[in-house]
């Protein structure tokens, strides 16, 4: 692995990875990966408080680890393994949860989601919450700061994951001396919430994604169904409120972008036109992404493989971070 600032980003395998992930995360990696180290993981430990059975889980980790070995990163660069298979990670999880104030769980997105879900129901609020929903955070914390983590990549509904790890890490460092170094974000610029097929945030809960390795008729089938207004072709439109153009312009060159835009400005296009010009786009970019990523499934060896390895230097460095953590705490 090349010097530089390390790079970590985690994939949950609890469902096909889309275009949300994609823009959000997975590509800014991907880019980083070119020229520093980077970490990947297989988040499945953070699909069990979900996901209930074991072949599902397995099964969804192949895939997204296809995906990673698909998009084109600096394998070279690139540390790639399941998460279950680092034991400090549970081992740090445990140590990290005696420093963390539980005010900070009590702030976090997907309990307060789910709170708010319960209320609205008029049920218990904390119906259906188990303690890996609720200490989500705090897993999540130990996956950063084990490696010595310097920039997480992720979508701007995802920062305070990375701003509760740095917050974790400063309670644990006040107590304990220096132990951990503080990450930082990077959020793509311009990225925002991709919408997904109704005009909501892209989100699996919604039902609403474009599976990034969809095949090409379900890729086409999925973007002639993204919801619009009741503009006729001739009407001129505005592409920033447009989830066509907004999804467009993450697969398209400046040129591209501004050439598509004005079409939408002028009138004389339609939205079925439009949705044609943005799936001729992103199919064009993701057609051989997606046959890399058929060949991976059909040879799941050469993602073993790639786990194993990855697993192995993995460990080390795990292994060294929390002894240091272990000395701190206990002596």
């Amino acid at each position: 692995m090349s010097e530089g600032k390390l790079y970590l980003t985690g994939l949950k395998p609890t469902g096909e990875l889309h275009f949300g992930n994609y823009i959000g995360a997975l590509r800014q990696a991907c880019i980083a990966s070119q020229e520093n180290k980077t970490i990947i993981f297989v988040a499945d430990l953070h699909a069990l408080n979900a996901v209930r059975d074991a072949k599902t889980v397995r099964e969804n980790s192949y895939k997204a680890a296809a995906v990673i070995m698909s998009l084109g990163f600096n394998m070279d660069n690139v540390l790639l393994f399941r998460q279950s298979d680092i034991d400090s990670v549970y081992k740090l999880t445990e140590l990290l949860m005696n420093v963390t104030p539980k005010g900070l769980m009590d702030r976090a997105h997907s309990y307060k989601a789910t709170v708010d879900k319960n209320t609205a129901a008029g049920l218990d609020v904390d119906a259906g919450v188990n303690m890996g929903l609720y200490t989500y955070p705090i897993l999540m914390a130990a996956d950063i700061l084990l490696y010595d983590t310097d920039i997480v990549p992720v979508g701007a509904d995802q920062k305070q994951h990375v701003e509760f790890a740095r917050d974790i890490a400063g309670h644990f460092n006040a107590i304990y001396g220096n132990v951990f170094k503080l990450p930082e974000p990077q959020i793509i610029e311009n990225a925002g919430i991709l919408p997904g097929l109704d005009g909501r945030k892209m989100s699996k809960s919604y039902d609403n994604v474009i599976p990034l390795m969809a095949p090409e008729s379900e890729l086409k089938k999925k973007i002639m169904r993204i919801v619009t207004d009741s503009k006729t072709p001739e009407e001129p439109k505005d592409p920033e409120t447009s989830a066509i153009f907004q999804i467009y312009r993450h697969f398209a060159t400046m040129d591209e972008i501004a050439t598509f835009a004005e079409k939408f400005r002028a009138g004389g296009m339609g939205y079925g036109t439009a949705k044609t010009i943005l799936f001729e786009k992103v199919n064009s970019v993701l057609k051989p992404m997606r046959e890399r990523y058929e060949h991976l499934m059909a040879n799941p060896q050469e993602i073993d493989a790639a786990f194993a390895k990855g697993a192995e230097i993995a460990r080390k460095i795990a292994d060294r971070k929390i002894a240091k953590v272990k000395k701190a705490m206990l002596g």
